[in-house]
């Protein structure tokens, strides 16, 4: 999973109010606290700060329309990386990409993060899935470190996302103002959990790790 952050550069271009760097200085109420301990330290002195590459990055649309970029739901995101390239892949679909998760090395490392929009109560949310451990002892025996990983790589992740599916946020740029809930998945009940990380894009905008109070 470290690798993930070797993969992630400067960003060149951006799409709408991302490339205008707009973050908002107004924190969302729900957001989660900062976890204060030694894992979170160990991630910030072996990874340091973390930036996204486009070029780096490998959009496929799979069964959805590239060109009309219609708000149709669903509309699901699968990420996931590889380490001999250090290049991301990011699938754009109407369910989860299956194909990208196949694999012993895969399956060992559950370092993807997948999303899918929905419309809940007349409103647009991006909901984003990260697996934190159960499956093999590994993931088990680093669940904190993974989190935390996830946690610091996690705004740009959702840059990844913006910047892939750049043409439906420049068609629909309020969906940039909908909310993100992150499922973080775990067999511990203390990573078992889902946070708000507010409008997706203040969420995108942040520092690198920067966990808000």
């Amino acid at each position: 999973m470290g690798t993930l952050t070797a993969t992630l550069v400067q960003l060149r271009s951006e799409p709408s109010s991302l490339a205008q760097g707009r973050t908002s200085i107004f924190l969302h109420k729900t957001s989660r606290r900062i976890p204060t301990n030694k894992n979170q330290s160990i991630v910030a002195i072996l990874f340091g700060p973390s930036t996204f590459e486009a070029s780096k990055l490998k959009v496929l649309f799979l069964g959805v329309d590239e060109k009309k970029h219609r708000r149709k739901l669903p509309r699901t995101y699968t990420l996931t990386h590889c380490d001999m390239t250090f290049n991301l892949t990011l699938a754009i679909s109407h369910t989860i990409n299956n194909s990208q998760l196949q694999g012993w090395y895969n399956k060992l490392q559950r370092d993807e993060v997948v999303a899918e929009w929905k419309t809940i109560k007349g409103k647009m949310s991006l909901h984003v899935h990260c697996h934190i451990s159960g499956g093999h002892f590994l993931l088990d025996l680093f669940a904190s470190l993974r989190y935390c990983i996830f946690c610091k790589e996690l705004p740009l992740v959702l840059k990844a996302f913006v910047y892939g599916d750049k043409n439906l946020f420049k068609n629909y740029p309020e969906m940039e103002e909908a909310i993100a809930w992150v499922y973080f998945h775990s067999n511990i009940p203390e990573f078992n959990k889902v946070e708000c990380w507010g409008p997706l894009i203040e969420a995108a905008s942040r520092s690198s790790g920067a966990r808000k109070m």
